[in-house]
């Protein structure tokens, strides 16, 4: 009897993981949606192109050795992992299969590439960008990954990010940020006089049911955090997660609604829809301790902050389409720093350090592999190839082909 009852405790947590990272899969449909509809039509077959293939390699790459330097053999409180390949093989006591765990943290490692595409998109050459992906995905990531959830030496230190504001979140809009530095605005984005010129996303309604499909994703990139779900304790827990995360996303989309009526007197969606996004960026480094309360302040918190970043970064000409770096990297920055106020095991000190060290390493290493590949196969469009759109040149598809009339102006 005792045997059966383990046996189904290992079965149900298997399939929570798995199912968990089903949800977690749905927002790479998500991301792709938000950013076809915050680009010009021009440039939406290219971006879709992007968002499939760096799922497909990032699932690939870290099969084959990204989970291997995350996770396996490696030692306690180190700085450098083992060098493998594979997921090695379970462990006798395991709560579920070793097959779920991949699977759970393989769908992760793609959102972290996800925020990379939006913040290059409408300009960056897609092969430059998918030879990034490969080294993101395979290496900086996992290595960071392990310093942190792998029991490297973030971890023995007391760093705390449960569901991932820095490990994933952060640290995607680090290399983004490298990225964006390196390949400069969009042509037309500023004047030689600070002027700052909006480039309206071509399709609204399909942004607003990415972020739908985010926040729903979100559940399981909260909630499959716990990794157990088979007792008393932890499916309590996982409750409290999907409550906490879903306050701090409403929370989040109703500051950032009210505060654009405050600014500018209008109700600007595409802040409402990062607002919403910045919320569940918080609540993601610590979902599980915070009360409801808590969970509204905060993504109120990261709704407000992420209005006043995308400001700022318009205003030093940090040309990010959709916000990803704001978004990702600001608020996953406050997700980090907030999980004192609810954890007791967290302190700001050990808290700032690991969030300087995921975002040191990662913008640095990025920046290093950013600038190898725009001095051998270069990483930004040409001139006249940025004017026509990417659909044509790099897909050779428009994907809206019957309201094509002139392009470069749409």
């Amino acid at each position: 009897m005792e045997n059966t009852v383990v046996e189904l405790k290992f079965a149900l947590d298997t399939f929570y993981f798995l199912m968990s990272g089903i949800l977690v899969m749905w927002m790479a449909a998500g991301f792709a949606m938000l950013e076809a509809g915050l680009v010009r039509s021009k440039n939406t077959t290219e971006i879709l192109t992007k968002n499939v293939a760096l799922y497909a390699i990032a699932c690939t790459v870290y099969l084959i050795v990204g989970y291997n330097i995350m996770y396996v053999d490696n030692a306690e409180g180190g700085f450098l992992p083992s060098l493998g390949m594979l997921i090695g093989t379970e462990a006798a006591d395991a709560d579920h299969a070793l097959q779920s765990d991949f699977f759970f943290q393989v769908v992760f490692v793609a959102t972290a590439m996800s925020i990379v595409s939006g913040a290059v998109a409408e300009r960056m050459k897609l092969w430059s960008f998918l030879v990034f992906c490969v080294v993101l995905t395979g290496f900086i990531y996992p290595l960071e990954g392990y310093w942190t959830w792998g029991g490297g030496f973030l971890s023995e230190m007391g760093f705390v990010d449960f569901a991932g504001s820095g490990i994933v979140h952060m640290a995607g809009a680090a290399a983004a940020l490298a990225g964006v530095l390196l390949l400069g605005a969009r042509k037309g984005k500023y004047g030689k006089n600070g002027e700052i010129y909006p480039i309206p996303g071509s399709n609204l309604p399909l942004a607003t049911l990415g972020t739908f499909i985010l926040w729903m994703g979100w559940f399981g990139f909260n909630g499959g955090s716990q990794l157990l779900l088979s007792d008393k304790e932890n499916a309590t827990a996982v409750s409290q997660i999907l409550l906490n995360t879903n306050a701090a996303a409403a929370a989040g989309a109703i500051a950032a609604l009210l505060l654009c009526k405050v600014l500018w007197r209008k109700a600007d969606l595409t802040m409402v829809l990062n607002g919403a996004l910045a919320g569940l960026v918080v609540i993601t480094a610590e979902p599980a301790s915070p009360s409801p309360l808590l969970a509204v302040l905060g993504g109120a918190l990261g709704g407000s902050l992420v209005v006043f970043s995308i400001v700022a970064l318009d205003k030093a000409k940090i040309d990010d389409p959709v916000g990803a770096i704001s978004v990702h990297g600001v608020c996953g920055f406050l997700g980090l720093m907030l999980v004192p106020f609810s954890n007791s095991d967290a302190t700001f000190v050990n808290q700032l350090i690991g969030a300087l060290v995921i975002f040191g390493f990662v913008f640095v290493s990025s920046y290093i592999v950013w600038a190898v590949l725009k001095k051998t196969m270069g990483i930004r469009v040409g001139e006249e190839e940025e004017i026509n759109g990417m659909d044509q040149h790099d897909c050779g598809v428009d994907a809206y082909p019957e309201f094509v009339t002139v392009r470069g102006n749409i």
